[in-house]
């Protein structure tokens, strides 16, 4: 009988072990589906124009100190916008991050950002960057001077007009600035803070100058000899070349030259608001600087020290007003296709 009871006792145990161990895996595979939700709802997506590097780490960073998953897409400030209008009528982003604040500001004027006036560390960034209603952020910012093939070069540049000489004929380029934030941002700011600039743009264009591309391809066609310098080339993209053995440099021009914030901010339309305040949150802390600085950018934060590049205040700058600047650029921008054509 005790022999009985000790099988029967056994055998419920075993049931109830069992049962325990069906609740169990069923609590945990909840959990797990909970879990995956919570993930899913959690992945941010980022329109970003680059550059790819800098890109690439600071989704790093942030996944690793949030958790929260970033899915990025990295294109020109132009691809990005038109990526945006086609998305119109189903919103997929919730950041967007561009290389011309002219165009963040015309992103606000249409009312498709939300303000974030509660950001942390924003009085650390150049107010001059950013806007007043906290729509967007000047994170960091490119200078735009005069990128050259320093084998193919005998003596350096030292303002714009010298690009009219003899010696540069047929060997000169600027981005396009159809594709190009930083090139429109470029030809907006010099025309605006010279009065003979459209002249001096003109003698290029009898010099032989050749729109070529994106940054990239300009700045590409120099390193390669093809071209002796760009004009309006991206600074840190120089840097960071000449840093890789390129033969590059870089030089301002003495009567001044356009800087060109790069600006972050939120869609109106986006799904995880939260989630894209601390992404800003981040690209405005010392952290998120500190990366801006590594990839020969310059940081908002101006207390932030660059690394192997000319700082803010070494540059001579023309003095340019962004707020509603898009409306003007797009005039600038018909200008020098009309020039070219």
């Amino acid at each position: 009988m005790k022999k009985r009871r000790f099988k029967l006792w056994a055998t419920a145990g075993i049931l109830l072990t069992l049962a325990l161990a069906g609740c169990g895996n069923k609590q945990v595979e909840e959990e797990q589906q909970a879990s995956a939700k919570t993930q899913e709802e959690q992945v941010l997506t980022v329109y970003s124009a680059g550059p790819d590097g800098l890109a690439a780490n600071i989704q790093q960073a942030f996944e690793e100190k949030t958790g929260i998953k970033v899915e990025m897409f990295q294109g020109t400030t132009g691809k990005i916008l038109s990526r945006l209008e086609a998305e119109k009528n189903n919103p997929v982003a919730d950041i967007v991050v561009l290389a011309s604040v002219a165009s963040m500001d015309g992103l606000k004027a249409t009312d498709q950002l939300q303000s974030y006036k509660d950001a942390e560390n924003k009085e650390n960034i150049n107010p001059t960057w950013s806007d007043g209603e906290g729509y967007y952020f000047g994170y960091s910012a490119s200078a735009l001077g005069i990128a050259y093939n320093t084998k193919n070069t005998k003596q350096a540049p030292t303002d714009w007009a010298d690009l009219a000489k003899a010696e540069w004929q047929n060997k000169i380029n600027i981005p396009d600035p159809s594709l190009s934030g930083s090139a429109v941002d470029f030809l907006f700011g010099y025309t605006e803070a010279e009065k003979t600039a459209w002249a001096t743009v003109d003698t290029w264009k009898n010099n032989g100058l050749q729109v070529n591309g994106a940054n990239k391809e300009a700045l590409d066609a120099v390193i390669t000899g093809e071209k002796n310098a760009t004009i309006a080339g991206v600074d840190y993209m120089a840097y960071k070349a000449k840093a890789d053995g390129e033969p590059v440099e870089i030089v301002y021009p003495k009567s001044g030259t356009v800087v060109s914030p790069r600006a972050v901010g939120i869609l109106k339309d986006a799904k995880h608001v939260e989630a894209a305040k601390a992404y800003v949150d981040f690209l405005l802390s010392d952290e998120g600087q500190k990366l801006v600085a590594d990839a020969y950018l310059l940081p908002g934060n101006k207390e932030i020290a660059v690394k192997n590049r000319a700082a803010l205040d070494e540059i001579p700058q023309l003095q340019v007003e962004w707020a509603g600047a898009e409306a003007k650029q797009l005039d600038v921008l018909t200008k020098f296709i009309d020039l070219f054509r």
